[in-house]
């Protein structure tokens, strides 16, 4: 909800921004005549990525209006993800994705969302000093800022820096604008390349700091369970009436990551040499500064009393790891018109470090003395072999195989991933197969309120065969179809279990029995006039109620419909549209802080919803700017919706951000 003062500050900001836009809108470089030097098609971004596949000639740079009223694409990931309804929030994502990770890697995932990865970096090859900046806010304290700076100092060589920020303010609880989460995250970089192409480098720093206030859910009143034992769901959508169930907690992920690719062409574009250097630190802790003192009203309640059991200090939960990662890949890679290959070798060496605090002993007479800490440390030293091979015929025709191998560890086949992929005209097939061990966190765990050591599981094993239709169609424009069907079989498959009867995790488990899924989804795309509709959806079968392991709704859409149209002749495009998320409803993975991990339950279902969203978007010259009610049909059969237990979505909101571009 937002108030009418709040509207009416908000509608003089944006009629100001549409005002003063044209005037900014000169931040490209002009000549004499007025006529346009630098600007979005002088720019190019490049990506490792494209520099992996020896290209160097970037992209232009991304000014269509679609994506950016989109809350998914205010992050990193942009799939569909179930998170715990905050902007910053820990997430998983909602539907299937197959893993193709090898080796040592600590497996806690919940903030990747919003990390960005050093290899992910963009890089920009600029004939003048490029910036830009995005601003993005709502009415229920959902913010995100971004602001990037680069520049070429001479031909080949160019520097850049940028810093962001997501944050958004608690809604469950309180009446307040009290913060929830707040992100951080500084990156610095730089490109090389000689004069002749030959050599290229990449660089780049990544520094990110999230941390997250942890509020457990929703505690429902006494009244809120109905005669009969059911719980009156609508009740728990009174948001400054909900009772949260932790008061002192806080998550902390920290990373750090120094990202360096080069490469040397040896035979031209035939054979190219190169290595990539990547240093990175993460580092989770959980502190719940208070496990006992009562807060609330009416209902009190304790931190302590939302944990299993407390294992080591009564008072105070400090539970922190440390992962520190550094790699060396060396390869060979080239490319002619119609062959493509990359073959390399990557030695890992890793360290884990988990500790958790104690209580000070009552016997100590110290006033000064630091509380003990149990703990553990880990090494790990792995090799891997990886490569890609593709043959290209025109568009006719073309063939890729790809995969990674490590050899060793619990399986004597060790861990690998192997992908073949054929593709004639339209129509492609995919062939996928994996066997991967589990994550150091479910191996192993040291805390206040779980511990487990668990050294018998089998690797898990996926076999996914896929077939996708990709056409344009004829009658309308820009009319197209994105069509797939997978059918994945997996066994072995680790998940977090849940307590029987309760709704809280256990430990980590093996599934014994094999898990089968069928999963088809379709995008289709059309414009008639100025009127575009683009719709999108996935159905996946196998992963419902009755599965131990693993849990997707069975239906995933989402729609959207916008008119565009220039106007003041052609001085400002704009969009006005709406759109509509939807899925089905199922038993959603429970979601526990202290070990920042998501889990199977069987005792809460989140049941179907909708979220309609409206939205206006326009561009004038460097700027753009959007204004958008988002949850626009609450009230309209339910009050609210849940994403995980006893977490609920945001309520009816309004939303706006503009984003400018600097060419000077």
């Amino acid at each position: 909800m937002f108030s009418p003062f709040a509207a009416t500050r908000w509608f003089f900001l944006l009629l100001g921004l549409v005002l003063g836009a044209p005037l900014l809108g000169q931040a490209q470089i002009v000549d004499d005549s007025t006529k346009v030097l630098y600007g979005p098609r002088t720019t190019r971004v490049i990506y490792e990525a494209e520099v992996l596949a020896d290209s160097t000639r970037g992209t232009v740079i991304d000014t269509a209006l679609v994506r950016w009223p989109q809350q998914k694409y205010w992050v990193r990931d942009t799939t569909f993800q179930q998170d715990l309804g905050t902007l910053g929030s820990a997430s998983r994502p909602l539907l299937f994705q197959p893993n193709t990770e090898l080796g040592a890697r600590l497996g806690r995932n919940v903030f990747d969302r919003y990390a960005r990865e050093g290899s992910q970096v963009p890089y920009y090859d600029s004939r003048s000093p490029y910036s830009f900046f995005r601003y993005i806010q709502s009415g229920s304290g959902e913010q995100v800022f971004e602001i990037s700076y680069s520049r070429s100092l001479r031909k080949n060589f160019s520097i850049g820096a940028a810093y962001e920020r997501i944050a958004s303010n608690k809604i469950l609880g309180t009446n307040s604008r009290e913060g929830l989460v707040e992100h951080n995250a500084a990156r610095f970089f730089a490109r090389y390349q000689t004069d002749d192409e030959r050599y290229h480098l990449l660089v780049s720093l990544v520094d990110t700091r999230h941390r997250a206030a942890e509020q457990g859910g929703i505690l429902p009143y006494a009244s809120d369970t109905t005669s009969t034992g059911k719980l009156n769901i609508n009740n728990l959508f009174v948001y400054d009436r909900a009772q949260v169930r932790l008061a002192y907690a806080a998550n902390t992920d920290d990373r750090d990551e120094l990202h360096l690719f080069h490469s040397y062409r040896l035979l031209g574009r035939g054979v190219t040499a190169y290595h990539v250097f990547d240093a990175r630190r993460q580092y989770n802790g959980y502190l719940d500064g208070n496990l006992t003192a009562t807060f609330n009203s009416p209902v009190t309640t304790t931190d302590g009393a939302f944990y299993t059991r407390i294992l080591r200090n009564p008072t105070q939960t400090a539970d922190r790891v440390t992962y520190r990662q550094v790699e060396n890949t060396v390869g060979l890679l080239g490319r002619t018109d119609r062959v493509a290959y990359n073959f390399y070798a990557r030695y890992r060496a890793a360290s884990l470090r988990q500790t958790s605090l104690l209580p000070i002993p009552g016997t100590t007479t110290s006033t000064t003395q630091a509380a003990p800490l149990d703990g553990y440390s880990d090494t790990y030293s792995q090799v891997f072999f990886g490569g890609t091979a593709s043959f290209n015929y025109r568009t006719i025709y073309a063939v890729e195989v790809a995969g990674e191998y490590k050899p060793f560890g619990t399986n004597l086949l060790g861990e690998y991933w192997l992908r073949g992929r054929i593709r004639t005209g339209p129509l492609s097939a995919e062939l996928l197969t994996t066997s991967y061990a589990p994550t150091l966190s479910q191996q192993r765990e040291l805390g206040n309120h779980y511990q487990w050591e668990i050294n018998d599981f089998n690797n898990t094993q996926l076999t996914q065969l896929t077939g996708r239709l990709q056409q344009r169609l004829p009658l309308l424009a820009d009319h197209g179809i994105d069509a797939s069907v997978s059918v994945a079989n997996i066994t072995n498959l680790i998940y977090y279990g849940h307590l029987t009867g309760y709704n809280l995790l256990s430990q980590p488990q093996q599934q014994s029995a094999s898990t089968r899924l069928l999963i088809a989804s379709a995008r289709h795309h059309f414009r008639v006039g100025k009127v575009v509709f683009d719709n999108q959806g996935t159905y996946t079968s196998g992963a419902g109620d009755d599965n131990t392991a693993l849990r997707i709704p069975a239906l995933v859409t989402e729609s959207r419909v916008y008119y565009q149209t220039h106007v003041f002749k052609k001085a400002l495009l704009a969009q006005l549209g709406s759109e509509l998320y939807y899925q089905s409803a199922f038993k959603a993975y429970g979601y526990q802080p202290s070990v920042q991990q998501f889990y199977v339950q069987d005792n809460f279902t989140i049941r179907n919803y909708a979220v309609a969203n409206v939205f206006l978007t326009a561009d004038i010259k460097a700027a753009t700017i959007f204004v958008k009610v988002a949850y626009l049909n609450q009230g309209l059969g339910h009050q609210g919706y849940f994403t995980t237990p006893f977490y609920t979505g945001y309520p009816r909101r309004l939303q706006f951000g503009v984003r400018w571009r600097f060419f000077t």
